[in-house]
């Protein structure tokens, strides 16, 4: 099989990140929280009294938290594709996962707190 190159490998990759998205809404109501919190507060950060820099950290921070959730989720899948059946390194696997995603929500609460108290 030929694999895409130039523009067409482009286009591809743009397909299946859409498609990710899509599934990750649809299939994973931690991403779509977090999603809905994205759109609503980088909406919000625009009627603050903020810096160009301090809005984009604002907004970045939350970014950050989707693209955990999202690895995490993918983490996820793998781990139960290989095996339903309790296992102590699966486990393990999934709270390093969900670590991350506590880690990046409040490494986002910390950015968007100190920059709210500067106001």
């Amino acid at each position: 099989m030929k694999k895409n190159t130039g523009i067409m490998r482009l286009f591809y990759a743009g397909l299946y990140s859409w498609q990710g998205f899509k599934s990750a809404l649809v299939n994973e109501a931690a991403f779509l929280q977090e999603f809905i919190a994205l759109i609503m507060f980088s909406g919000l950060s625009f009627f603050l009294d903020v810096s160009s820099y301090e809005r984009l950290a604002m907004i970045v921070s939350l970014l950050i938290i989707l693209i955990v959730e999202t690895l995490n989720s993918a983490l996820e899948c793998l781990v139960d594709r290989i095996g339903t059946g309790h296992h102590v390194l699966s486990g393990r696997a999934k709270d390093y996962g969900s670590l991350a995603v506590l880690l990046s929500i409040v490494m986002a609460i910390t950015i968007w707190t100190v920059i709210l108290l500067e106001l």
